[in-house]
This record gives C-alpha cells, structure tokens and sequence, in this order.
C-alpha cells in the first residue's frame, strides 16, 4: 500500500513540463505543484504581450494571477478539494514590485473566514513566460 498517490490531470490542467504530478496526495495533504499561468488550450502564457520572435514585451500580473489561481483550482478540484481547503501558500513573484496588484487579485479569492497561511518571495527567474508561480498545500476531506 502506498502512502502517496500521484494526480496528474489531462485537457484541463497545463501539462507538466518535466517530471513531477500537478499534485501529490500524502496522508492527509495534497501537495500541489507550483501553477503557472500557462492556458491548457493553448500551452502559452496568459497576461503577456511578446514581440514577433516571441520575446516579452511586457506582462499583466493581475491576468497572471487570475490564470495562476484558476489552474490551482482545476488541480483542487480533481482531488475533490477548494481553495477553502487550502492550508499553505508559496508565492513566487518575479518581481517584489507587482506585490500590490497580485495582492489584490489574491484577495478576492481568498476571502473567507480562515485564508491560508502564505509565503510571498520573489525569484530571480521563473520557468516560461510566467511572471507569478504558486503552490500549494491542502488538507483533505
């Protein structure tokens, strides 16, 4: 019998781009791997604008946060969880500077009676053309 148990989610989620599950299942906890803003139809970037050889001009972190959260739901939601479940956040931002906007967009989703405890650091570089990374922990049902 295991004590973990892989989700990996097809045609709803963004696909992993190495090897690791969107989320893991451990015991109680679902341990969900870093969302990007990527859009699962089109495997690109939400909320940036690029040039014609694909290099970014500039980005809309209130988009890629909207993106961000919507992924992190799609991957709760396979595992029969909210964001209501949510015990843990780590924020990656690429810039400390976007704090304020992603806050906000943050907010609004997480507004309930008891929010999640939550890390905000910045990181020197993200992976693709995201600007804002988060995982999260969550306990189950």
């Amino acid at each position: 019998m295991s004590l973990k148990e892989g989700i990996t989610i097809t045609g709803k989620a963004p696909s992993p781009l190495g090897a690791y599950s969107h989320a893991v299942k451990a015991g109680n906890f679902l341990f969900v791997s870093g969302q990007g803003a990527r859009n699962a139809d089109t495997g690109k970037e939400e909320g940036v604008e690029l040039d014609a050889s694909g290099k970014v001009l500039s980005y809309d972190i209130e988009v890629q946060t909207e993106w961000v959260i919507k992924n992190l739901k799609v991957v709760l939601e396979e595992a029969g969880l909210s964001l209501e479940d949510v015990v843990d956040m780590s924020v990656f931002l690429a810039d400390m500077d976007d704090f304020a906007k992603y806050n906000g967009v943050y907010a609004k989703h997480f507004s309930f009676a008891n929010p999640p405890a939550r890390t905000t650091i910045q990181a020197a570089r993200l992976p693709g053309k995201n600007f804002i990374e988060i995982k999260a922990i969550a306990l189950c049902k």
